[in-house]
């Protein structure tokens, strides 16, 4: 039995050009979207432009503005090396007070409700216990969690690393995909994107995590900046192939590495990523003022919420 022929899509419709109402056109702005007759029309490195857009983009080049509003970094590696030597410093200090189990290490680390751990180097804590028990209890201690107050964990587990095998991976994939990035955001949108991006997957970690465990590491801020260089590369026209098998890579690493790898960090450091990148770039440049800043802002604090929420929960 054979099935009657689908219908052929319908043709676009002729629109009138933005500058000659008179003259229909199917040629579209690429930045802007308006219609504009081949008369109109200037041929830039992707596809056509306006005139309005080609002087907007001529004068903000002019002026070192970043291609989605800002200032263009001088040197775009510059913040990405002060973000790798924060995470080395960190590191050795983590490693001169015990590594692992010692004071910066579960100082720093997130911990969504806090643990009795096992003072015995291994990392094994004693399930279920609360921290009054635990001062009883002998050859145990109790590591402080952000439902306990330690607040400051949800950013400064994104710095803290104990092992020199994850601390490299981490440091090399930032020292890679960092300065692209800052390079078409400027210094402060890209900075932006680190920090939400780190705060997402501290909120993933308190609510899809084991409340006693923890978690560290700069992959779930790194995971979002490999998420915001997919949006750009989307929004500019580019091949967003590579970053998309780049990140399927880490998602395989992510399941292979089992309980020795946050996947929720992971997780939410690329939803955040990809969320800020959307308020950062989506916007046209008439609606940049608008957006951009409070969209921000109201992504950072709606993660902040969520982690509030969950540690008043945990408590």
């Amino acid at each position: 039995m054979t099935q009657p022929p689908a219908p052929l899509p319908q043709p676009p419709t002729p629109q009138g050009c933005y500058r000659h109402p008179d003259r229909a056109t199917l040629i579209l702005c690429q930045r802007c979207r308006r219609p504009v007759c081949p008369e109109c029309m200037v041929t830039a490195h992707v596809g056509v432009q306006c005139p309005e857009c080609v002087r907007d983009g001529a004068r903000a080049t002019r002026a070192g503005e970043a291609p989605f509003g800002g200032q263009r970094s001088t040197n775009p590696r510059l913040t990405s090396l002060v973000l790798i030597g924060l995470n080395v410093a960190v590191f050795v200090a983590a490693l001169l007070t015990g590594g692992a189990f010692g004071r910066v290490a579960t100082l720093l680390a997130i911990t969504p409700r806090g643990a009795c751990l096992v003072d015995d180097g291994s990392g094994s804590y004693y399930p279920g216990i609360d921290q009054a028990t635990c001062a009883a209890a002998q050859n145990a201690y109790w590591v402080d969690g952000v439902a306990g107050g330690a607040l400051w964990q949800v950013l400064t587990n994104a710095f803290t690393h104990v092992e020199v095998t994850h601390l490299a991976m981490n440091l090399l994939a930032l020292y890679f995909v960092g300065p692209p990035l800052e390079q078409v955001l400027g210094r402060s949108r890209f900075l932006c994107v680190y920090l939400v991006s780190a705060i997402a997957a501290a909120a993933a970690v308190m609510w899809l995590a084991d409340p006693e465990s923890s978690a560290l590491g700069a992959s779930g801020a790194i995971f979002g900046v490999l998420g915001a260089l997919m949006i750009v590369a989307r929004k500019a026209g580019g091949n967003y192939r590579m970053i998309l098998a780049f990140l399927g890579l880490n998602v395989v690493i992510t399941v292979l590495g089992g309980a020795y790898i946050s996947w929720q960090g992971h997780l939410g450091g690329l939803l955040g990523g990809l969320a800020t990148a959307a308020v950062l770039v989506l916007p046209t440049r008439q609606q940049r003022s608008r957006w951009q800043w409070p969209g921000v802002a109201a992504l950072a604090i709606a993660f902040l919420v969520a982690i509030a929420l969950r540690a008043i929960m945990l408590a």
